[in-house]
C-alpha cells in the first residue's frame, strides 16, 4: 500500500477539524433515536421520518470519515518556525495589485482558507502562483474574472 499523502494545516485547521469531529460524534447518538422513534412508527417504506435520518446518518458518517482521514493525515505546519526568502506553506505575503493596492494574504490549507480574511489555499490558483516566489517578484494568475498582476512587496512568518 502507497504512504498515503500528508495534508498540510495550521494548528487552527486541526482545531476546526477536531471541533468539528466532535460535534458530529455528539449529533450521531440523536440521529440512532431517530431511526429508532421512526421506526416504532410502522411501515417503513412510506416513512419519511426513517428515511429523512438514514440519510442524515448516511452523510454523518461519511462527514466523520473524512474529517478523520484527513486529521489522520495532517501535517502540522507552525509559521513561526519557518524562516527564509521564498514563500512557502503558512507565509504570509504582502502583494501589491495592478492598481497599486496592497493586500495580504497567508498560504493556508484548504480547512482553514477564507479569503476575504486573508486566507488563501496553497492550492488555490493564487497559492500555487506564490508558493516558491520571491519579493520582487511579479505574478500572473488567471482567476474567473481574467488575469490578475500581482507584486510580491514582503514575506512574513507570524
Amino acid at each position: 500500500m502507497a504512504a498515503q499523502e500528508k495534508i498540510p494545516m495550521l494548528i487552527e485547521g486541526q482545531k476546526m477539524l477536531i471541533d468539528e469531529l466532535a460535534r458530529l460524534q455528539v449529533e450521531r447518538p440523536k440521529i440512532i433515536d431517530a431511526i429508532e422513534e421512526a421506526r416504532a412508527h410502522g411501515d417503513l417504506s412510506e416513512n419519511a421520518e426513517y428515511h429523512a435520518a438514514k440519510e442524515r446518518q448516511g452523510q454523518v458518517e461519511a462527514m466523520v470519515a473524512d474529517i478523520e482521514g484527513r486529521l489522520s493525515r495532517a501535517l502540522i505546519i507552525d509559521p513561526k518556525t519557518l524562516s527564509g526568502d521564498k514563500v512557502v506553506f503558512g507565509a504570509t505575503v504582502h502583494l501589491i495589485d495592478e492598481d497599486d493596492k496592497p493586500v495580504k494574504y497567508q498560504i493556508v490549507g484548504q480547512t482553514e482558507a477564507n479569503a476575504k480574511g486573508g486566507r488563501i489555499s496553497y492550492n488555490s490558483p493564487l497559492g500555487r502562483a506564490l508558493i516558491g516566489r520571491k519579493v520582487d517578484d511579479e505574478i500572473e494568475v488567471t482567476v474567473p474574472s481574467g488575469d490578475r498582476y500581482y507584486l510580491i512587496s514582503k514575506i512574513e512568518f507570524i
